[in-house]
């Protein structure tokens, strides 16, 4: 089972390169963040000429949106949930057979906190803050017994996943306090299958500013994409992988897609 995790940062002008990267990586799963398509102008029929019949999305228009396309059977989940009292189409969860069981899958766009990291004159910050809290509760209560969780989450929480630790400690995406609540949401019973992989102490960017240029040789990334498993799925856990090849296509988003594979066999 081969999941990816984008943020496409628009599907429709981008889906030249959706298509390009299905024939790229192969994957059955695919969860896209910052769709910015409200659900009538969703281009499934494309989407199905990919090979994607399943679908499940909620979009909105110029902003956010996340949907999930497989080549498999899936069913949208009444796990599903509108955060902070609002409709701004910033998760998606679906049910799929894995293993001969249930398998929860999140899709997360959690949102970015604007450019002060300070609640209180920021409210995007705060409602960044406010929507960590909400989540981290709610998946102590609700996390399903088999569940992946993946998305831009908008926080690198490591000193290596940002290219400069001291220097990004008081910009949003690395403060501490953005860093320790995505920590409590990561213990709510997951295991950060990047880092599983990947060790901790090596550096792990996916994403990096369209401000800079020639962003391959500064190479100021942050881990703001990821990719969560609880311990059930640990051993069935194969590989993960950054495209970060991605991030030089023409036009490209400034995520980078990200893979998680899953192997029913682990024995193979």
């Amino acid at each position: 089972m081969r999941i990816i995790s984008w943020n496409i940062n628009s599907l429709r002008l981008r889906l030249p390169l959706l298509k390009e990267l299905i024939q790229l990586a192969d994957p059955d799963i695919i969860c896209l963040q910052e769709t910015k398509v409200p659900d009538l102008l969703f281009p499934r029929d494309d989407i199905i000429a990919l090979g994607y019949p399943y679908i499940a999305y909620k979009g909105m228009k110029s902003y956010n949106g996340v949907c999930i396309i497989s080549k498999h059977p899936i069913k949208q989940s009444n796990l599903t949930r509108n955060w902070c009292n609002q409709a701004d189409c910033r998760h998606l969860a679906v049910e799929f057979e894995f293993a001969g069981q249930t398998t929860i899958l999140h899709n997360f766009y959690v949102p970015a906190g604007g450019d002060e990291p300070d609640p209180n004159i920021n409210p995007k910050f705060l409602h960044k803050l406010n929507f960590l809290n909400e989540v981290t509760e709610w998946f102590k209560a609700n996390l399903a017994h088999n569940s992946i969780l993946v998305g831009d989450l908008n926080i690198a929480p490591l000193e290596h996943d940002v290219w400069s630790h001291k220097q990004l400690l008081k910009v949003v995406s690395h403060t501490p306090i953005e860093t320790i609540n995505l920590t409590q949401w990561l213990e709510t019973g997951f295991i950060d299958a990047m880092r599983k992989i990947t060790p901790p102490d090596a550096k792990l960017y996916t994403w990096w500013s369209y401000r800079n240029k020639d962003w391959e040789k500064s190479n100021r990334g942050r881990r703001l994409d990821h990719l969560w498993i609880t311990p059930t799925l640990t051993p069935y856990l194969q590989t993960v992988k950054v495209f970060k090849e991605v991030r030089n296509w023409e036009k490209p988003s400034d995520h980078v897609p990200i893979l998680l594979e899953l192997n029913e066999n682990p024995s193979i």
